[in-house]
């Protein structure tokens, strides 16, 4: 054979294990023809000799032990097929020299030789094995024809037709039988090759719809019909923060008490609806969710299958559309108003100043004008702050070291009356550059200062940080008593105040303020132990690349 013929394999996906069972069926049938032929032999007073036999068995066991040996150190399956073909043509060879040649009843074993090749090599390879099995058979049938088996005690006892037919049969059966078996073996591999990517394909289905459930955005779960959960995807464990392994096998209801209602069998799948969940960091989180029933293949009920998203940040969202649409109602109510409020105002400040300065009047009535003065003053003031609310002006931003800025502003702090009992602390890495409107910026600072050193009753501490990256970060808090978790969603919204004597504007325009700059403010629990108020502003292009 040559070096291309060697390296040639057949297209079967499995050709170790094909060359295993080639190997123990050829054992097998071996054993089997030889050994009961052997007894015959024995039993039968025949003129050939068993011990040949015996010895052709004990060597096809040796050589099938050896290939299994190889069989685990060789990776070239198609040479140790082509090898294994070999010897089988060369072992059936000599048992037919050994059984009397052309009366030897073993030839249908170039058949079978024939076939196996069939199976385990080529089309072109089983052409071949037909072929050197016709060469090798034709040729110890010419050696006996001849008379040239002498010495093997083989002696020509039939007629000479004899030889020419049984070359002629055999001839025509060994061809017929390779273009048969390796048609059905070419079909066969085919076959195998088509199941195999077949299978390969569905495999990869199946993996790539694990890939997708594990990286989907959506949150799916399924639910059992006892209400239990027995599937948590990868989303679903970053929406609600716990894993596969914390609610696997745990009831549904105990985690979103909105399924209690829909994990029964008969239930109408639900397309959209809303609910609400407790986060493990304590946080009350929104959610929409949509359910499907899950049948098996003969119409079992399986469960529910619940695909859900987390709406907490969407519901913030439209809640400050919420509340810029009522700013801007309010802002065009104000606008409309400020000069019918504002006027009267000026008419009775300046009428009562000038009712003031006449000297006839009582000391009584000068005091009561004084009063209406004051009172005036304080109404104009309450209607700068609701202007100021309401219509916030738009920010003149300037860059600016926000270090700088808390600085001053501690400077100022510790100067004011209310804060000679609390500990004022900045923190912050220096410097800390950003576009924002100074005055404005100051204001917010001022205010929530001011309301934590109400709120502490002038004794506690005050703590302000600030870090700077995209968005940077500040953040005032305090030792006070905090906000009460049922109210501090309200903090924001207009005219609300706990404060006997508050407008209800401060925080409203504090919100406007951080609103107007682009950036976002929420409340939390103080490590302090009273309440932080951090607020987030987004770095301007350029801005990051400074700071370095």
């Amino acid at each position: 054979m040559t070096t291309g013929e060697h390296t040639e394999k057949p297209l079967t996906p499995s050709g170790h294990r094909s060359l295993v069972w080639y190997l123990i069926c050829r054992t097998a049938v071996i054993t089997l023809v030889l050994g009961g032929a052997a007894f015959f032999y024995l039993h039968g007073n025949l003129a050939y000799s068993v011990t040949p036999l015996f010895f052709l068995v004990g060597a096809s066991y040796a050589q099938a032990l050896i290939t299994a040996l190889l069989l685990r150190r060789i990776s070239s399956v198609g040479f140790l097929a082509q090898s294994q073909i070999v010897w089988d043509l060369l072992f059936v060879s000599a048992l037919i020299l050994l059984t009397g040649v052309v009366e030897s009843l073993f030839s249908f074993f170039y058949l079978l030789v024939i076939i196996s090749a069939s199976f385990l090599l080529s089309r072109r390879l089983t052409i071949l094995a037909a072929a050197s099995s016709a060469i090798m058979f034709g040729g110890i049938l010419l050696l006996q024809f001849y008379d040239l088996l002498g010495p093997l005690a083989i002696e020509k006892n039939v007629a000479d037709a004899v030889f020419l037919n049984s070359l002629f049969v055999h001839l025509i059966a060994f061809f017929l039988t390779a273009i048969l078996s390796g048609t059905l073996a070419e079909r066969w591999r085919h076959s195998e090759a088509l199941y195999q990517r077949k299978s390969i394909d569905f495999s990869e289905l199946e993996r790539m719809n694990r890939l997708i459930l594990s990286h989907i955005s959506s949150g799916v779960m399924l639910i059992n019909p006892q209400g239990r959960i027995r599937s948590f995807n990868m989303a679903a464990s970053d929406i609600t923060g716990f894993s596969l392994q914390q609610v696997y096998d745990t009831p549904a209801a105990e985690l979103f008490p909105e399924f209690n209602k829909v994990v029964a069998p008969d239930t109408v799948p639900i397309n959209r609806a809303e609910g609400v969940f407790a986060h493990p960091s304590g946080e009350r989180r929104s959610f929409g969710y949509a359910t499907t029933l899950v049948k098996g293949t003969h119409g079992e009920a399986l469960g529910t299958l619940v695909t859900f998203q987390d709406l907490t940040q969407l519901k913030k969202i439209e809640e400050q559309l919420k509340r810029s649409d009522r700013l801007a109602a309010i802002g065009r109510l104000s606008a409309a108003l400020a000069h019918e409020i504002r006027n009267p105002l000026a008419s009775i400040s300046g009428s009562a100043q000038l009712l003031g300065e006449n000297s006839h009047l009582k000391t009584e009535d000068q005091h009561l004008l004084a009063i209406m003065v004051k009172e005036t003053d304080r109404l104009n003031h309450l209607l700068s702050d609701f202007l100021a609310f309401a219509r916030p002006r738009r920010p003149q931003k300037n860059r600016l070291d926000i270090a700088t800025l808390l600085d001053e502003l501690g400077q100022m702090l510790l100067r004011d009356q209310r804060f000679q009992g609390i500990d004022v602390q900045i923190k912050g890495e220096r410097p800390c550059h950003a576009l924002i409107d100074r005055n404005q910026i100051w204001q917010v600072l001022w205010d929530l200062s001011i309301n934590a050193a109400e709120a502490m009753k002038g004794k506690g501490r005050l703590l302000i940080t600030f870090t700077h990256g995209n968005p940077w970060v500040l953040t005032i808090e305090d030792s006070g008593p905090g906000i009460a978790p049922e109210i501090r969603e309200r903090i924001f919204e207009p005219f609300f105040s706990t404060k006997d004597k508050g407008t209800g504007l401060g925080l409203s325009t504090v919100y406007s303020i951080i609103e107007a700059h682009g950036g976002t403010i929420r409340t939390d629990v103080a490590d302090l132990g009273g309440e932080r108020f951090v607020m987030q502003f987004p770095q301007e292009p350029g801005e990051e690349d400074e700071q370095l």
